[in-house]
């Protein structure tokens, strides 16, 4: 060992390592200083809240229809008008007020049956008519929902004086649903910021700050105590007793 060679760094040695720790530490700040505004970025939470009222529908809508049968066709339209009056009449007797009542156009289609004669390749189809069947539906709009539900199941009496009648299932409708709607709507907005500060209370480590982004989800109208959910939405109109569910997803911003 040479005992004149100094171990001391020389001053090119020194400038290369301020260089080296000066990349070292400037990479280090741009690296914190990337990782700062990605967390401030990211600093949100997604919440989905949700409403659900139970209705009874106020509105009430039906259809009967009656047919008749006739190898004329003037006299099955004649027999027609002939028992739609009478179905009418008895419409009224039960309380169903003319307002409520409304009558659709008359159709007819002729009365056509296949016949097949012979078998094998030397079969014979032919087409033989029967006649006219004529048919026109009674609708009937009301509020007054127990009334009309009972006529639906009682109409059939009318087939005792000779006159066929089928009787449609009616179907339900809540008149003020449009404004429930928009309720419902505040409710579950409401709902998706409590439920977003129970969570950062039990969790701890930020405050709620602003709403951010919310977007309302699908409304569903369904039976009572279904718990059925469509993508596109429920319209439930063969119960009485509903149930409206609304969804909306909220975004928060976090604060410190």
């Amino acid at each position: 060992m040479n005992p004149s060679r100094s171990t001391s760094a020389t001053p090119s040695s020194l400038g290369w390592l301020a260089m080296a720790l000066a990349a070292v530490v400037s990479t280090g700040i741009a690296a914190r200083s990337w990782v700062t505004v990605r967390l401030h970025r990211d600093r949100h939470i997604e919440v989905t809240g949700s409403a659900k009222r139970r209705i009874v529908s106020d509105l009430i809508e039906w259809r009967a229809t009656v047919t008749t049968e006739n190898l004329d066709r003037t006299a099955a339209y004649r027999q027609l008008r002939e028992h739609v009056e009478r179905t009418l009449a008895y419409l009224k007797k039960q309380g169903i007020a003319e307002a409520e009542l409304r009558v659709q156009a008359v159709e007819t289609d002729e009365i056509v049956d296949t016949e097949y004669i012979g078998k094998g390749d030397d079969r014979i189809e032919r087409k033989i008519k029967k006649g006219f069947r004529t048919t026109q539906t009674i609708e009937i709009n009301s509020k007054d929902v127990d009334k009309i539900e009972r006529v639906s199941r009682e109409v059939t009496q009318v087939m005792e004086s000779g006159v066929r009648i089928d009787s449609g299932q009616p179907g339900y409708y809540y008149t003020g649903l449009g404004a429930l709607k928009i309720e419902m709507l505040a409710e579950a907005a409401k709902d998706c910021r409590q439920r977003a500060e129970r969570m950062l209370t039990s969790t701890g480590g930020a405050n709620l700050g602003k709403l951010r982004r919310a977007d309302m989800g699908v409304i569903n109208v369904n039976p009572a105590n279904s718990t059925e959910v469509s993508n596109e939405g429920n319209n439930d109109t063969g119960s009485l007793d509903k149930d409206i569910l609304t969804v909306v997803h909220c975004s928060f911003d976090l604060e410190s």
